[in-house]
């Protein structure tokens, strides 16, 4: 039995599910959620945090800064508690609810951008807003998950082996693109490893992390509205982009079968679904990785009324059960 003295210390890294059952492939979907922050975000926030504090970027009375979609956030402000710091979130109105209380309960602050920039769109707003508060005071530090090496150096050093551990004759690994810290992190490490991995990226349409046109995103987690500056594209094999309407019924389908995942999890499993249909990939050993649990999303893509206000009455009609 683990005994533990800060929150960090915990995080359940060897959860595999077999979805072979609910989707009719032998796909692995690897955990995240199992820790105190409820997400995979945990590793990059603790990473991030603990480079800052080596380096002296982070001094008693330092409040840090972050732009976040949600989890992010909610890892980050779970440090700041255990460590004594100040944090302040600002994320925009696509946030979940339960995402900004979390924080709140921590201690914690939370800005809510409501208007895109004309150019950056959301993501573009947020970062303009949080660069205006460190030129407003000095105690601000912005870790900047979005060009920070430590984001994708906590996946390389953490995810890649717990995966390479857990599946030594691994095929395709199937991951989902926010910051990309995670795809960045866990591409660099099988990049090294003693076989082939094949590196499969998985987006929302409107996202722009790989060139295609801006467009409406409303679950938060994958998907950018400015390319983010870790990315380097030469360790990505393959990209799926996946509509939102396709992720709540992933999400839902999971759901049916007892899984209460995110969004992000449901964007991640449909895009890597589709991927082994269209490459009869039956034989193959594939992994994808699920950022989150479902339990902050009651009141959005599993809320009946909400996804029908933004995605038409049909979102949910049943979908055909592949076989095995």
């Amino acid at each position: 039995m683990p005994v533990i003295t800060v929150p960090e210390a915990f995080n359940e890294e060897a959860l595999y599910v077999d979805l072979r059952w609910s989707f009719g492939y032998s796909l692995f979907l690897k955990c995240e959620g199992f820790n105190f922050a409820g997400s995979i975000k945990l590793k990059a926030a603790t990473e991030m945090v603990d480079a800052a504090e080596r380096d002296g970027l982070l001094r008693p009375g330092s409040i840090i800064v972050e732009s976040s979609s949600g989890n992010l956030g909610v890892a980050l402000s779970m440090i700041a508690a255990s460590r004594g710091y100040k944090f302040l979130c600002v994320t925009d109105s696509r946030c979940n609810l339960a995402t900004r209380r979390a924080i709140e309960a921590l201690g914690n602050e939370v800005h809510i951008i409501t208007e895109p920039s004309p150019e950056g769109g959301f993501l573009g707003a947020r970062i303009d807003h949080v660069r205006m508060l460190c030129a407003s005071d000095e105690r601000y530090v912005w870790l900047n998950q979005y060009t920070n090496p430590d984001n994708w150096g906590a996946h390389f050093h953490r995810t890649g082996p717990e995966i390479a551990a857990a599946f030594p004759a691994l095929d395709v690994l199937f991951v989902g693109a926010g910051t990309t810290g995670t795809l960045m992190g866990c591409a660099r490490f099988f990049r090294q490893w003693h076989r082939p991995v094949r590196i499969v990226a998985i987006d929302s349409v409107g996202s722009v992390t790989f060139g295609g046109p801006a467009g409406r995103r409303m679950l938060p987690g994958l998907g950018t509205s400015v390319r983010p500056a870790i990315l380097d594209e030469s360790y990505v094999d393959d990209v799926v982009l996946v509509e939102e309407p396709d992720s709540v019924r992933a999400c839902h389908r999971l759901a049916r079968n007892g899984f209460l995942f995110g969004g992000s999890t449901g964007t991640v499993v449909s895009g890597a679904t589709s991927w082994l249909s269209e490459h009869d990939a039956h034989h193959l050993t594939a992994v994808a990785i699920a950022p989150d649990l479902g339990e902050r999303y009651l009141d959005t893509i599993y809320q009946t009324n909400w996804l029908q206000g933004i995605y038409g009455e049909d979102v949910l009609s049943p979908q055909p059960r592949q076989s095995v």
